[in-house]
């Protein structure tokens, strides 16, 4: 498939679960010991691959698409466990939490206190080589964490008084990162630089070891890099020039896409546009860091719209949907080239749903990066339609459906008669069907494909309907909570997928014998 990675050259199966929908005693999935455990029953099914949704600081909606900072991890996904072990936290009856689903507005705040905690223990109570392994990698990230930590202090004493809005409102010598009001900001607000730091700290070298464990038992990680960032954001306050904005430091185009599958008015996300000119200017020094740092956290990753580098919808900002809007160019071959050039073959995943054009495919090509195939998709048409498993490439990855679709049994049960008499006849299924029948059947045309990599939701091997999913597009609210529990798994999806992968050639033979 690509040269960019072993996985993307053999036939290979894995599973997409987002870190905070694993169960756990905290109000939310994080790298404590359902993380460990998921690795196991990932290894034990025959699976190479887990597959997750940007780790990176949650935003509006509690989104991982929209990150205050591109370079950050996740302050809900540093587990508690780890830091009691090291004597930084006492020790507490787990909060009254949910045990399905994310509490977002109370797992906030009682999770933060407790990282709070922590980080009062490391300061009363870290030893000299706790301290020396933490100034080390402190100075050796200070290219992302020296703005990330300062942008997150300041924006929480602007709130602190009353103030609203994202960055660009703040007083302005601080809006405008005049030196003189940035060291003025630095030393008044040191301890909150320092806890910003410890967090930021604990979720590397927790995150180091879970990603250790996992290539330990054969088990590669497998990211996630949206195209743009957020407005209010690290990135976009320490670099307003690299991006579309006014005099007032407001976009005045922002991303999304036209009306689609998913919404007859598009998709207004409201990231601003990146000034790719300016980009290019300095050799796309900063996608260059970048993607250094996300081949730090991953193993491979798929890159969320690629079609953007070739071309993206420019909506006004002025306009409340993505339906008035044009196509403006992206840069094209010229920021791969540069970024091959500073890190050598890229092991990226390029999603290419939508309207993809003619100059998209040519790019994904010309660096063989993997493009997509979504099962949901592949019945609405003729057996002309390229999601059908009978037209997929090598050069792919398939998915029974994505973060974004409903589960494959809330997608069967709101399907057109036509969806679903076609795919019952594709996929040998009677066209009443049991219901409960339709998931797996497209969990085993995903490991049938020709596809390289297959990639299914755990939902879908649980038989999930749709009040499980993950995110509904074009929608802000009720979404990303979804988590599940080692209840809802039992002894039999992971012998069923283990059987299946070895069968379809995605895991050793052996497996059909275990």
């Amino acid at each position: 498939m690509s040269a960019g990675h072993a996985l993307l050259q053999r036939r290979a199966a894995g599973v997409l679960l987002h870190i905070t929908s694993l169960p756990g005693p905290h109000g939310c999935g994080d790298f404590g010991p359902a993380a460990r455990h998921f690795v196991d029953w990932l290894a034990a099914a025959g699976q190479s691959v887990w597959q997750m949704l940007p780790v990176h600081p949650v935003g509006p909606g509690h989104s991982p698409y929209q990150s205050v900072s591109a370079f950050a991890g996740c302050a809900l996904m540093v587990a508690l466990e780890p830091l009691v072990e090291r004597g930084w936290l006492a020790a507490a009856a787990p909060p009254p939490f949910a045990a399905h689903g994310v509490e977002w507005e109370r797992v906030v705040g009682w999770r933060l206190q407790r990282l709070r905690e922590a980080a009062a223990g490391f300061a009363a109570r870290a030893t000299a080589a706790e301290r020396a392994a933490h100034a080390q990698w402190c100075e050796r990230e200070a290219g992302w964490l020296d703005d990330y930590v300062l942008f997150k202090a300041i924006d929480a004493a602007h709130r602190r008084r009353g103030g609203e809005g994202g960055w660009w409102r703040w007083e302005a010598p601080l809006a405008a990162r005049e030196p003189a009001a940035l060291a003025q900001a630095a030393r008044a607000l040191a301890d909150e630089l320092a806890f910003w730091r410890f967090v930021q700290w604990c979720f590397d070298t927790q995150w180091a070891a879970l990603h250790a464990y996992a290539r330990e038992r054969g088990v590669a990680v497998m990211g996630d890099l949206p195209i743009f960032v957020a407005h209010h954001s690290a990135d976009c306050w320490a670099r307003p020039d690299l991006y579309e904005l006014d005099a007032a430091c407001e976009p005045t185009v922002v991303a999304g896409v036209p009306p689609d599958y998913f919404s007859p008015t598009g998709q207004r996300w409201g990231n601003p546009l990146y000034r790719w000119e300016r980009m290019a200017a300095d050799g796309y020094a900063w996608w260059t860091a970048r993607v250094r740092r996300a081949l730090a956290l991953a193993d491979l990753f798929r890159i969320d719209h690629f079609r953007g580098f070739a071309g993206c919808w420019a909506i006004p900002a002025a306009h409340p949907t993505a339906v008035e809007g044009r196509w403006v160019p992206g840069p094209g071959a010229a920021l791969f080239d540069a970024l091959e050039a500073a890190l050598g073959r890229l092991p990226i995943v390029a999603e290419d749903l939508g309207l993809i054009t003619p100059d998209v495919v040519a790019l994904r090509e010309r660096f063989g990066f993997p493009g997509m195939k979504v099962l949901q998709f592949a019945f609405g048409g003729d057996a002309d339609n390229p999601f059908l498993p009978h037209h997929h490439p090598r050069a792919a990855v398939v998915y029974s459906g994505t973060h974004d679709n409903d589960t494959s049994l809330g997608w069967w049960r709101g399907a057109s008669a036509h969806e679903r008499a076609y795919a019952a006849a594709y996929l040998g299924l009677a066209p009443e069907a049991d219901d409960a029948r339709v998931p797996w059947a497209l969990v085993r045309a995903a490991h049938t494909s020709a596809a390289g990599l297959a990639i299914v939701p755990l939902q879908d091997l649980l038989g999930l309907d749709g009040k499980h999913r993950m995110n509904r597009p074009g929608t802000a609210e009720g979404n990303w909570g979804w988590r599940f529990d080692w209840g809802m798994v039992g002894p039999g999806p992971g012998r069923q997928l283990a059987a299946l992968a070895a069968a379809s050639g995605r895991a050793p033979i052996e497996r059909l014998r275990g």
